[in-house]
């Protein structure tokens, strides 16, 4: 007789913070056994063993693979399991109704159906420890927010002593202003109060201000050795590249192509078209986080990025809004990205164009005002900044030709 073959299965696991409760089907969809395990190494140990004891394990299917699910996740792809993150499926809850059971079953018949096909985040990596920086950063600027706000409610309804020499302080020179302060008197006394709470908000203010940028140190220190050449992209900083880098995650191949990674940050066209009428409308999907940093970038590039000014002027004249505008260079820019980080490629060296300059004799301002650009962004690309190769490519040509100008003039000396 012929060996029969091994059982395939597969499981689907409804992960809490306690416990996870898995279940396990077989290649057809029937039931095969459900446990609760506990949410601890031992716990994924045996969960790993529980699955296995079925057949062969196809596929895994957990939800919450961002929260209580991350570890069971990162354990079992340890494994060599194939796993996929689970949404809930709301609709089987109002007809079948909930329970951990239940959810489990359910988790594992969407992997089976093919209704879940997303890889999860590996977060083991330097893109988990952007995310874990920025999520400390994130709760620091809004805490300093909120003392910055406490600070000037307090200066509304002060004596008017203190109203008086602090109220129309600019934000920065207040807060040193205040820290500085050694207010002295009995707490009884309102001004005394006044000016104690104030200092102590001061000092938080600044403390506060310590801890992010100490975060925006780490965030850079981090990009620039793991990804040291998405930030030479026009409108791409410190800030874009890190959450933009947590959008993809440690295992940026989840990704199979751009047009996914577009869809993922919501700017993948929408069609709203109606009748004569056809167009495309901005996404309201994707995350939302890195659909407002490629805002940004677009919005920089806007400004400063001739590029892209010229092809705004273009598609203006062919009737396009703003807002239509503003959607195709989304679109470009999640384009350009996405090539970035998954196939980086260098920005040209531009050191030569201030050694050139410095070797005719030419400042920087003169050679500002001969491009008509800030002297802050022909330092910029000098220094290697920025990326602008249109503008880069213009300076070299035109030292170049001031270089020869004043060879002609030197020969001209001389004879």
């Amino acid at each position: 007789m012929l060996a029969s073959e091994p059982t395939k299965v597969i499981a689907g696991i409804d992960t809490h913070a306690d416990t996870h409760h898995v279940a396990v089907i077989n290649e057809h969809g029937k039931p095969l056994a459900d446990k609760e395990f506990l949410a601890v190494g031992s716990g994924y140990r045996k969960i790993v063993e529980f699955i296995a004891s079925y057949g062969t394990v196809t596929a895994v299917g957990v939800e919450g693979t961002g929260s209580y699910g991350a570890e069971l996740a990162r354990t079992l792809r340890g494994e060599g399991l194939t796993v996929l993150e689970v949404n809930p499926n709301r609709a089987a809850r109002r007809l079948k109704g909930k329970s951990d059971p239940l959810d489990a079953y359910q988790a594992a018949k969407s992997v089976l159906e093919g209704r879940t096909r997303a890889i999860p985040k590996a977060k083991d990596g330097p893109v988990e420890c952007l995310r874990i920086v920025r999520s400390g950063r994130a709760s620091a600027i809004k805490a300093r927010t909120a003392a910055i706000n406490q600070i000037k409610a307090l200066l509304v309804s002060a004596p008017d002593k203190i109203r008086a020499k602090y109220r129309a302080m600019a934000t920065p020179a207040l807060i040193t202003a205040l820290q500085r302060t050694r207010p002295t008197g009995h707490l009884a006394d309102p001004e005394y109060v006044t000016l104690l709470t104030l200092k102590a908000l001061a000092v938080r203010c600044q403390a506060l201000g310590t801890e992010i940028e100490a975060a925006d140190a780490a965030l850079k220190e981090i990009l620039d050795s793991y990804a040291p050449l998405l930030c030479d992209l026009p409108g791409v900083g410190t800030e874009v590249a890190s959450q933009l880098l947590i959008t993809f995650g440690d295992n940026p191949d989840r990704l199979g192509n751009e047009a996914q990674f577009a869809s993922l940050v919501g700017v993948a066209p929408v069609p709203a078209s109606s009748g004569k009428t056809t167009r495309h409308r901005l996404s309201r999907g994707g995350d939302r986080s890195a659909n407002n940093a490629l805002h940004q970038v677009v919005l920089v590039r806007m400004g400063s990025c001739q590029r892209t000014k010229d092809y705004v002027l273009k598609r203006t004249s062919e009737g396009k809004s703003k807002r239509e505008i503003m959607r195709c260079l989304k679109r470009y820019a999640a384009r350009e990205i996405y090539r970035q980080v998954t196939n980086p490629r260098p920005a040209p060296d531009n050191s030569d164009l201030r050694q050139t300059r410095t070797a005719i004799g030419m400042t920087i301002t003169t050679v500002a005002g001969e491009l008509g650009q800030w002297v802050s962004i022909i330092s910029r690309l000098e220094r290697g900044h920025i990326r602008n190769d249109k503008l880069a490519a213009t300076y070299r040509q035109w030292l170049t030709e001031q270089s020869d100008k004043r060879a002609e003039v030197a020969q001209c000396r001389r004879g």
